[in-house]
């Protein structure tokens, strides 16, 4: 089991302490002195091995800036929750934080890929009711304890669908806060089709964030999310949000797209969204089954290596030019970054984070919404089934075997359980192409913190 992770990219040598995460720019000397040393090889047998291509000195000097740097536990650092984990996710009592209210299981879209079968999930088109949503809002107040910021995220399907129902929850969520000593951060993700001056100004004054939907060029966007008749919707959303990110001061939303088999050269895409005027930018792997015609294979993999490294130079490029934006995935806390539990568990589904479906049925979370093993309870009797809970509460880096040794553990938190569980049946299980993809935007990421520092 390695402590360290060496790769080259853009020029630079990058040596990733795994467990304290502390990133190291080292010369060619230390590149290659620094597995000889975790090796357990002494200075003379390493200047024997590596004599051909360093002087004595060179090695001499690189063995001893090593030995320091491990001294003050920036290198070489032994993992001190491998052996704890037990015993910390016991003496952890979580409470649930935030909701995902299926808001509307329906969709004036039918985008190709979508998991929810039109907003549908495996079942039937509904509308969720005030007092469904009422009482998914009273469950959550209920059940979290002593915390006092929670989330709600209104999602569908297509959350516009049931607008009225929406700006009622959020009122009924602020008419509650002083009373519970709680407060709610609303979320809101749509497609845009229904998005019109007035949800426009409802949002920025609630929703503390809004995630926007869209593909990225025209032809891309199309082609995937297409109205029911076929037609694309790019023309009609874009100046939409557009007008919606201004309106924010291009802050507190993302532009979220998806790429497939279709688009692998994606980095266009991305780019295209910021040649728009967008600031804030996620575009994510397609997660679909193997016999799907638009499901990523292991031979898209190299190409969409190549197209991380393109994007991640062009946004150094940008950025120097004073011209940058935020790519999700792109986007790591060198410095300080999440707290233990959440490097080790993730985002806290089934745990911290459900979803609550139009009829009141919670499931860990928007991805699970249908599957019936995973049927947690409802809003008017809770938990049911604590046993589903308790399983996904020891779900972590270390209950997952190929993460155990993975160098991104502690960024990816084991990743996602859903697809974990669709792609392996069981959510310590992982997705291989999204581990390697995963892996390479790590390494992209903390290349770019390297060149923006240097």
């Amino acid at each position: 089991m390695s402590l360290i992770h060496r790769y080259r990219s853009n020029g630079f040598n990058i040596v990733l302490d795994i467990n304290s995460g502390s990133v190291h720019l080292v010369d060619d000397v230390t590149y290659e002195v620094l597995p000889l040393l975790e090796e357990g090889a002494d200075t003379e047998q390493i200047i024997s091995r590596l004599s051909a291509k360093f002087s004595p000195d060179e090695i001499s000097t690189s063995v001893s800036e090593c030995e320091e740097l491990k001294r003050q536990g920036m290198l070489f650092t032994e993992d001190i929750y491998r052996d704890a984990i037990d015993a910390f996710t016991d003496a952890r009592k979580t409470v649930v934080k935030a909701l995902c209210l299926h808001i509307a299981h329906d969709c004036n879209l039918a985008c190709r890929y979508c998991f929810a079968e039109e907003g549908e999930y495996h079942g039937r088109r509904a509308l969720m009711s005030f007092e469904t949503g009422k009482k998914a809002l009273d469950f959550l107040i209920a059940s979290s304890g002593n915390r006092t910021n929670l989330e709600v995220d209104f999602f569908g399907g297509e959350p516009l669908m049931n607008w009225e129902v929406v700006k009622q929850l959020v009122a009924y969520g602020r008419s509650r806060e002083e009373e519970c000593h709680k407060k709610f951060r609303f979320t809101l993700t749509t497609n845009g089709v229904l998005m019109n001056d007035e949800v426009m100004e409802f949002c920025n004054r609630e929703m503390g964030n809004v995630v926007l939907s869209i593909d990225g060029r025209k032809e891309v966007h199309d082609m995937m999310r297409p109205f029911r008749k076929g037609a694309g919707s790019y023309d009609l959303i874009v100046p939409k949000f557009k007008k919606f990110a201004e309106s924010r001061n291009q802050d507190k939303y993302y532009v979220r797209g998806t790429y497939t088999h279709f688009n692998t050269d994606f980095a266009a895409d991305v780019l295209h969204l910021a040649d728009l005027g967008f600031k804030q930018i996620s575009v994510e792997p397609v997660v679909a089954p193997k016999d799907e015609q638009y499901a990523l294979t292991e031979e898209d993999v190299p190409i969409l290596f190549e197209q991380y490294d393109l994007l991640a130079k062009e946004m150094i490029r940008r950025e120097k030019e004073g011209n940058g934006f935020n790519f999700f995935h792109f986007m790591i806390d060198l410095t300080g970054g999440p707290c233990v539990y959440k490097r080790l568990s993730g985002c806290g589904s089934g745990t911290e984070y459900l979803a609550v479906t139009p009829w009141g049925d919670l499931y860990p979370c928007h991805q699970f919404v249908g599957e019936e093993e995973f049927l947690l309870g409802n809003v008017d009797e809770g938990i049911t089934h604590p046993e589903i809970c308790e399983k996904f509460g020891r779900c972590n880096v270390y209950a997952k075997p190929e993460c155990r040794d993975c160098f991104a553990r502690f960024y990816c938190s084991g990743g996602c359980a859903a697809n974990a569980s669709h792609f392996t049946g069981d959510i310590t299980g992982n997705y291989k192409i999204g581990c390697e993809l995963q892996r390479k935007r790590v390494e992209c990421a903390i290349m770019i913190k390297a060149a923006l520092a240097d």
